[in-house]
């Protein structure tokens, strides 16, 4: 076999796997604009105090058993931002949206437009929500670090060679 067919294989698998990930693409955000439509079509606004926020699997979250088994197999092992809440009398466990997990403040008491049990948006009832600063990696303080100190070793090298012309 020579060199140009085995190109010509790989360009032709190359393309078919392409034009499968394009069809597939296009039934999933077609499937996401239908859920993001019963979404909005099911969301209220509620007032809840924020009991607890973390990141669990869907198995070990609380949630209701139906819900769980409902849930594709593959997302079972995945971790969700899951918020414990009370809303009125009850304590519920609700499952909050990637952007607005980090807005969500503990111990507080907020509004958020809610759809079903997922929670899309919040707002803060006394001000506004602010999200906390994000942690820095690990390279990032040791790379700050050395920088400050590298800085704080030029100011004090200028320092004392001042002071030694100085007495001269």
């Amino acid at each position: 076999m020579q060199v140009w067919q085995l190109l010509l294989i790989i360009v032709v698998v190359v393309a078919a796997v392409l034009a499968v990930l394009y069809f597939l693409g296009k039934r999933a955000e077609k499937k996401q604009n239908e859920q993001q439509e019963q979404i909005e079509a099911a969301k209220q606004t509620v007032s809840m105090l924020i009991i607890d926020k973390k990141r669990l699997p869907i198995n070990k979250s609380g949630l209701p058993q139906m819900v769980i088994d409902q849930t594709p197999r593959l997302m079972r092992r995945t971790k969700l931002p899951i918020v414990k809440a009370k809303i009125g009398p009850r304590i519920m466990v609700l499952v909050a949206d990637e952007r607005v997990y980090d807005l969500i403040p503990l111990k507080k008491e907020v509004k958020a437009t809610v759809s079903g049990i997922y929670i899309t948006e919040v707002r803060g009832v006394r001000g506004s929500l602010e999200a906390p600063p994000k942690k820095q990696k690990f390279f990032a303080r040791m790379r700050s670090r050395l920088l400050s100190y590298a800085d704080s070793k030029k100011g004090s090298d200028n320092g004392t060679a001042s002071k030694s012309k100085g007495k001269k």
